[in-house]
């Protein structure tokens, strides 16, 4: 049996009568922790305007009401609502559909229905499934490759028929009808029951499908193909917008444009060329910085082995700096007999560090900083670096050297 919403995809209220409700606990959407499940009521209707998911196609949203449906999925021939509030068995209600959502998820399934149609017939790419996705949208073809040629003749032909404005229509067919066999599709559930819905553009496509559809293509406004993607085991991903997402891609496209073109203060036809040169002049100064870096490293090194005060623990502790600065530093000094502790980053957040000296000191001492510093490290052959979250904390890990190195007979 099809729903209200499969009879009439443009239907936005309905009234219908509560079948049962009982107590259950909501299902977690995708990408939610399967453990933040919230306790509610499992509602079925007699007759549903909200489509439960399938086919692709994510599920509505609505109420019940006005008390908000946060799920809708099927089981068999009934559809499952959930609900934060109990809804009274053998009551008359009003099912109102959220529009929004439902209008786009129709566009997008039936653009996917005609990029798919089109894309085999052009060049008998066959599509394998299919993902509608909260910003764009995917379709899987069977292909490892698509040309950049390819993608252009199947946006070009589609955005032709739908200014052809192409009707799309809905039939059931008996299962054991011929014509079952003539349309695309992927086969049934293993739960279904009742006869074959088939969506049909005309002198386009026929397909199976229990999603929500469009009754013109020129309600789809335009396709935009965005391009395509390496799928898994040789597969293609095909990625496009339709309808309203395009306006709202070209929306921020636009906006973001205006903010470059005021950054860069130059016309959008120059971005790239500007960017560019940009990034050069980056790459050159970062380039020259890192040679200023290994310079004052190598000072650094240098006035350290010098100080009068050298021996002991040797401490170090610059705000700028990265890994090779404090190892060119290590290497300059190159003394086994002293411990180099050398810190850089902000001096009361986050950091690095090395520890430099004997081995065996270091292997022990090293892996007692990074727990002083709050952070880890790894180490061989006398030295032992990592990241630290508390640089505030440095002053201690310097105690403990020093305590040791006193221990130990180190102190000069």
């Amino acid at each position: 049996m099809a729903f209200q919403c499969q009879r009439d995809s443009y239907a936005r209220e309905f009234s219908t009568v509560v079948v049962a409700c009982c107590p259950t606990e909501l299902p977690a959407l995708a990408g939610e922790d399967p453990k933040a499940a919230r306790r509610g009521f499992r509602v079925v209707l007699e007759d549903t305007l909200l489509f439960p998911e399938g086919g692709g196609q994510p599920d509505d949203r609505g109420t019940i009401d006005d008390v908000p449906v946060l799920r809708v999925t099927r089981r068999g021939a009934e559809a499952d609502h959930f609900t934060e509030m109990p809804l009274a068995p053998g009551s008359q209600v009003c099912v109102r559909v959220d529009w929004e959502r439902r209008f786009d998820h129709m566009q997008q399934h039936s653009g996917q229905h005609l990029i798919t149609a089109v894309a085999e017939q052009l060049f008998g790419l066959k599509t394998t499934s299919w993902e509608l996705g909260r910003l764009r949208s995917a379709i899987e073809l069977d292909s490892p490759s698509v040309t950049a040629e390819q993608v252009a003749a199947i946006e070009q032909s589609v955005n032709e028929k739908i200014r052809a404005r192409l009707m799309v229509s809905v039939r059931e067919l008996s299962p054991d009808n011929p014509e079952v066999e003539q349309v695309r599709g992927r086969g049934l559930p293993d739960d279904h029951a009742g006869p074959v819905r088939v969506v049909t553009i005309e002198g386009v496509d026929a397909s199976m499908c229990c999603g929500t559809h469009v009754s013109n293509l020129s309600d789809l406004q335009i396709i935009k193909i965005l391009g395509t993607e390496k799928g898994k085991k040789n597969k293609t991903n095909l990625l496009f917008l339709a309808g309203q997402r395009v306006l709202k891609w070209v929306e921020r496209s636009h906006e973001s444009e205006k903010a470059l073109t005021s950054l860069l203060k130059c016309g959008a036809e120059d971005h790239v060329q500007v960017v560019t040169k940009l990034q050069s002049s980056v790459k050159l100064l970062q380039k020259n910085n890192l040679n200023l870096l290994r310079d004052l490293a190598v000072h650094v090194a240098r006035s350290l082995r010098a100080d009068p005060d050298w021996g002991g623990v040797v401490a170090l502790h610059r705000k700028d700096g990265d890994s090779e600065f404090m190892n060119i530093i290590a290497n300059e000094v190159g003394a086994e007999d002293t411990l180099l502790f050398l810190t850089v980053g902000d001096e009361k957040g986050a950091g690095l560090f090395l520890l430099a000296g004997p081995p065996e000191t270091v292997e022990t001492l090293g892996p007692r900083v990074a727990e002083v510093l709050e952070g880890k490290g790894a180490g061989k052959k006398g030295r032992y670096q990592g990241k630290a979250a508390k640089m505030g904390r440095r002053m201690e890990a310097q105690a403990l050297l020093q305590k040791h190195a006193r221990l130990r007979g180190l102190e000069g």
